[in-house]
């Protein structure tokens, strides 16, 4: 897969979805990325969509719908373990992030692909649903909500906010995240699980990511989608992490 260029960033197919395989990224650079990606839509008058697709090292994220009793330690247990917490303003609740998780953020003008704010949840839910499926596991999206469940608990959440109509945040998945980290979170619908854990087997990451893209193309009706390795644009930085 290529890396590109400004000049390529510049005059990629306005029709087409870009989807960028970033690898393992630090949860505030991948949130900069969106924000610039966000900027640089607004000024379009297209249906182009970015898909940033990434793994996090270890954090706990709080959405709109999330509280800090949910959280299952207290600050001093999160300072030794070296485990940040973000407060957000997307939707869903509390997550825990971890290297096995697919994050998914679909950037992406909704005015112009048809899709209202809930529709576009809707949607990011039921393709999480499909891949799950992809590896015989059953998932269904409860109801009003941006979660994901199985038999076994919360495999997925959608979390998402948007501004001037474009979207950033997304969709996080366990495919196989160290189930350790479930104990620190109270998602609110059961306890997390991973579709490796709920199949009792290995599961393979990239055949989970291309059913999440190749999903998500069809769901927003575009006929092609691009994939790249890395963004030009993206800064990573690097953390120490004390618990993994």
């Amino acid at each position: 897969m290529p890396k590109l260029d400004d000049s390529h960033w510049q005059s990629a197919g306005a029709q087409a979805l870009d989807v960028y395989f970033l690898g393992v990224v630090d949860f505030d650079a991948a949130l900069a990325l969106q924000t610039q990606i966000a900027l640089e839509l607004r000024s379009r008058d297209d249906r182009r969509t970015i898909c940033l697709v990434c793994e996090h090292p270890p954090l706990i994220t709080v959405g709109r719908d999330g509280s800090r009793s949910q959280i299952g330690c207290e600050p001093a247990d999160l300072v030794a373990l070296q485990l940040e917490v973000r407060w957000l303003n997307r939707g869903g609740g509390v997550q825990i992030h971890a290297p096995g998780q697919i994050a998914l953020y679909p950037v992406a003008p909704l005015d112009r692909l048809g899709q209202s704010v809930t529709g576009f949840r809707d949607l990011l839910a039921r393709i999480a649903c499909l891949a799950c499926r992809e590896q015989r596991l059953a998932a269904v999206h409860v109801a009003g909500t941006g979660s994901i469940a199985t038999r076994g608990g919360q495999v997925g959440q959608v979390g998402i906010a948007v501004r001037s109509g474009i979207s950033r945040h997304g969709l996080f998945l366990n495919v196989n995240p160290s189930p350790r980290l479930y104990q620190l979170v109270d998602a609110g619908l059961g306890r997390p699980t991973s579709i490796a854990e709920d199949r009792q087997r290995p599961i393979s990451m990239g055949a989970v990511r291309e059913s999440l893209v190749r999903h998500l193309a069809e769901e927003l009706q575009f006929e092609r989608f691009h994939l790249y390795t890395g963004h030009p644009s993206l800064k990573r930085t690097r953390k120490v992490v004390a618990y993994a």
